[in-house]
């Protein structure tokens, strides 16, 4: 059996590049050769062992690629073919998928739980930062790139900005509402962008380093705060006009940017969370309102399958959105430890590495 090459995890702090087979096709899936992939924030939380995962297992969950061999049911598709597919990718046979939230797909067939839902590619299943990736189920998830999209156009849309978009539709964002969105990392930027997509009227975008607010604006910021130089919770009441915002997207996982996050919230307002916890988190009583604020507090993971990728990658073609500012730098997947190393530690202003085999 050929072999190709991979990026897998060894332990804590451990990633290295190494042989693996080329993975065989079942009836369902499909083998598709990656021609673009990246490093998600979440691929750091395993690289330092916050997040459990298998030794040996292929890391990596946001594809795009070439259908290399399909699998005799699927159906609809042709090999040769340009592909994304979700770095969540739900089986819609599973009772959470039939009960409408596909990205709680469990272990497929409603058998147990496993965290994190139906998040396979480098979670349960090979993932993505490989010549070649095994996609489940392909029927369900294989969605067809434009021919007029590149890779690096699509690249954020399976993982990136689905999760960012999530934060925004899940907060309940009504035209013309007031939103902060805290941590302008790729997901924090594609939670502004979709923020006001989804008609928000004041757009209050917070992060630390100066460059990440300035493309905030140009994904959709109205105003802007730097936390380094000011009171995050005194100015977004003050540009809120003590009011406070309808909706606060947290996106970067940790307990300072919740607590924030609930502190700027109006009566009656939601937080929607998308951050990766490492560790307990604490609700402060004043801010929690003794639970009597009428405050909605939800979490999203990534919707999956090739519907919504394929309405994500409709507003990429449609010049409502442009994502290619957050590819900043670029790797070949024998390279991957430095693209580690550098994304890790967020060095020479990187939002996301785009990593080509």
């Amino acid at each position: 059996m050929p072999n190709m090459q991979a990026a897998v995890f060894l332990g804590p702090n451990r990633i290295a590049l190494q042989e693996k087979p080329i993975p065989d096709v079942g009836p369902s899936d499909a083998l598709v050769r990656i021609t673009t992939t990246t490093i998600c924030g979440t691929d750091v939380h395993i690289l330092k062992g916050e997040y459990p995962v298998a030794q040996g297992l292929t890391i990596g969950h946001e594809p795009v690629g070439i259908i290399e061999k399909l699998g005799k049911n699927v159906t609809g598709y042709r090999e040769g073919q340009r592909v994304i597919a979700g770095a969540i990718c739900p089986s819609f046979h599973s009772y959470a998928c039939q009960d409408g939230c596909a990205s709680q797909d469990g272990q497929g067939h409603g058998h147990g739980y496993k965290p994190m839902g139906g998040w396979r590619f480098g979670n349960t299943i090979d993932g993505t930062q490989a010549e070649y990736v095994l996609v489940p189920d392909a029927q369900a998830n294989l969605a067809p790139i434009p021919d007029a999209l590149t890779d690096e156009q699509v690249l954020m849309c399976p993982d990136i900005m689905s999760t960012g978009f999530a934060g925004a539709e899940n907060a309940n964002i009504k035209i013309g509402d007031m939103v902060a969105v805290f941590a302008q990392g790729p997901i924090g930027l594609c939670a502004t962008a979709g923020a006001r997509l989804r008609g928000a009227g004041l757009i209050i975008a917070i992060d630390g380093i100066d460059e990440r607010l300035e493309i905030a604006r140009r994904m959709g910021a109205d105003a802007t705060v730097n936390f380094r130089k000011v009171d995050v919770v005194d100015e977004v009441r003050r540009i809120t006009g003590g009011r406070g915002v309808d909706a606060a997207i947290e996106a970067l996982g940790t307990q300072g940017t919740f607590e924030s996050a609930l502190r700027v919230l109006k009566p009656g307002g939601t937080l929607s969370s998308l951050g990766v916890y490492s560790s307990d988190l604490r609700i402060p009583l004043d801010a929690f309102h003794a639970g009597l604020g009428d405050n909605r507090i939800i979490t999203s993971l990534c919707p999956g399958g090739k519907e919504r990728m394929r309405r994500l990658m409709r507003i990429i073609e449609s010049d409502r959105l442009d994502l290619g500012p957050l590819v900043t730098h670029r790797y070949k997947l024998g390279q991957i430890e430095q693209a580690y190393e550098l994304f890790a530690n967020q060095r020479d202003g990187v939002l996301k590495v785009a990593i080509t085999p």
